[in-house]
C-alpha cells in the first residue's frame, strides 16, 4: 500500500496535526552526516524546506548550519540552530542586506547590479565575512517549471555570457542551484555544465556551494556517486564544497494526520477531511502532486474510492483520488505521509481554519518532545 512506513498509532492525536519523528529525521542526519565525513563536505540545512527550530539540537549535531532567503531565516538560524548561517536572495533591500550581513558568514548575491549597489557594505565586511554570486550554468534538470532555476527566462543566476573574466573583487565563492527532488546522476551532468561555461572561474574561488535539490537520503540514492562526485571537485579546483539540502534532511519524517469529516455523493463518492490542500498542503495545488497516505492506493486498487477534500470553501481544494480497502466513515484518521518538508513552512489561515498542531514526537520511546498549537489570536495576529 502506498505511503507504509514504521509508524506509531495516531489515534491519540487531536487533529489536523503534523508529527514528525525523531526517530526518523536522525535516520536521514545520520545518512548526511556520512556524506559530510567521506568527503569533507559541508552540509547545510535549507530553512524554507524544514524550520523546526524544536529540533534545531538535535539537526545542529549533525550538520553544519543553515542558509537562509531571508533577514527571519537567517535569524532564526544563528539563533536556533548555529553554525554557519548562508544567505542567498534574488534581490536585497539595503536594510535587508544591512541585516543578512549582521546574521550571516555567507551572503551571496543574485546579479552584479546588486554587487555593485552593496559594494560599499561589501568591501566594509570582506575581512570578517565571506561574499558570493550566484551562477546559472543553463542546465535543466527539473521538469516542474516553477521550480526550475534554470527555466526560460529565470531571474535566479547570472549567466554566462553576462559574467566578467574573474571573479570580482571581495568575491570569494559561487553557487549554484537547478535541482529539484534529484539523484546524483543529475548532479554529474550539472558539475559537467557548470565546468564547461565556468571552468576557469572556479579556480579563482575558496568555496563553490553545489546548492540544494539533492535527494540523499532517498533509499535509491547513489551517495558513491555523490561522493565520489564532491571528492573530485575538490580536489581539482581546491575549493571547500557545501551543499545544501531542504528535503533530504526531513524527507519521510513527517506526517500530516487528519480525521473524516462528513462522506457526500457526487458522482462518486467524496470524503471531507479537517485539513484542507490550500491552508495545510499548497503544494499539493502549486506543484500539484498527490501526497501518498497510509493504507491507501491508487484509485480502483483497493473497493472503495474516494476523491479527498478540503474543508475550506475553495471548489478546488481538492487533495486527489484515493482506494481504501474498507469504507471510510465520518471519524476515521488518515494520515498523509512525507509532510515534514515544505508544507509546514507553507500552511496559512485562509478561511480562518485553524492551523495544524505541530507535533515532535519518538516513536521508540513514545514521548512528545515538543507540541505547539495555534488558535485565534494566531489568525487574527496576521490580518492587522
Amino acid at each position: 500500500m502506498e505511503g507504509e512506513v514504521p509508524v506509531t498509532d495516531f489515534s491519540g492525536f487531536e487533529t489536523p496535526c503534523f508529527v514528525i519523528d525523531r526517530v526518523l529525521l536522525k535516520k536521514n542526519l545520520d545518512t548526511l552526516n556520512t556524506v559530510r565525513h567521506r568527503t569533507g563536505a559541508r552540509i547545510l540545512l535549507a530553512l524554507k524546506g524544514f524550520a523546526m527550530f524544536s529540533a534545531a539540537k538535535l539537526v545542529s549535531g549533525y550538520l553544519d548550519g543553515t542558509c537562509a532567503s531571508s533577514p527571519h531565516e537567517a535569524r532564526l538560524g544563528r539563533e536556533d540552530f548555529r553554525g554557519e548561517v548562508h544567505s542567498f536572495a534574488a534581490a536585497y533591500s539595503d536594510r535587508d542586506f544591512a541585516e543578512c550581513v549582521e546574521l550571516s558568514d555567507h551572503i551571496v548575491l543574485n546579479s552584479l547590479s546588486q554587487y555593485r549597489h552593496f559594494l560599499p557594505e561589501i568591501k566594509k565586511h570582506s575581512d570578517i565575512k565571506e561574499f558570493g554570486l550566484r551562477i546559472n550554468p543553463e542546465h535543466r534538470e527539473t521538469e516542474i517549471e516553477i521550480y526550475d532555476p534554470c527555466g526560460q527566462h529565470s531571474r535566479l543566476g547570472i549567466t554566462r555570457s553576462h559574467f566578467p573574466g574573474q571573479l570580482p573583487e571581495f568575491i570569494s565563492g559561487l553557487h549554484f542551484h537547478n535541482l529539484c527532488q534529484k539523484n546524483s546522476d543529475a548532479l554529474d551532468r550539472t558539475l559537467a555544465a557548470v565546468e564547461n561555461s565556468f571552468g576557469e572561474l572556479l579556480h579563482q574561488c575558496r568555496w563553490v556551494n553545489f546548492g540544494g535539490g539533492h535527494h540523499i537520503t532517498r533509499p535509491d540514492y547513489d551517495l558513491d556517486l555523490l561522493c565520489e562526485l564532491i571528492i573530485n571537485f575538490k580536489n581539482k579546483y581546491n575549493v571547500q564544497v557545501y551543499l545544501e539540502p531542504g528535503e533530504a534532511v526531513a524527507l519521510n519524517a513527517g506526517f500530516l494526520v487528519s480525521t473524516v469529516l462528513d462522506i457526500v455523493h457526487n458522482d462518486g463518492m467524496i470524503a471531507i477531511l479537517d485539513t484542507s490542500a490550500a491552508a495545510h498542503m499548497p503544494d499539493v495545488i502549486e506543484m500539484p502532486y498527490r501526497p501518498c497516505i497510509t493504507g491507501s492506493g491508487q484509485p480502483g486498487v483497493h473497493p472503495h474510492t474516494y476523491r479527498l477534500g478540503g474543508l475550506s470553501c475553495l471548489a478546488g481544494d481538492v487533495i486527489g483520488d484515493y482506494s481504501f480497502p474498507v469504507p471510510l466513515k465520518r471519524g476515521d484518521r488518515v494520515v498523509f505521509t512525507d509532510m515534514a518538508i515544505y508544507t509546514m513552512v507553507k500552511t496559512n489561515t485562509f478561511n480562518g481554519i485553524k492551523l495544524p498542531d505541530i507535533i515532535y514526537y519518538d516513536s521508540e520511546s513514545g514521548d512528545v518532545l515538543h507540541k505547539k498549537s495555534f488558535g485565534y489570536e494566531d489568525f487574527r495576529g496576521r490580518l492587522s
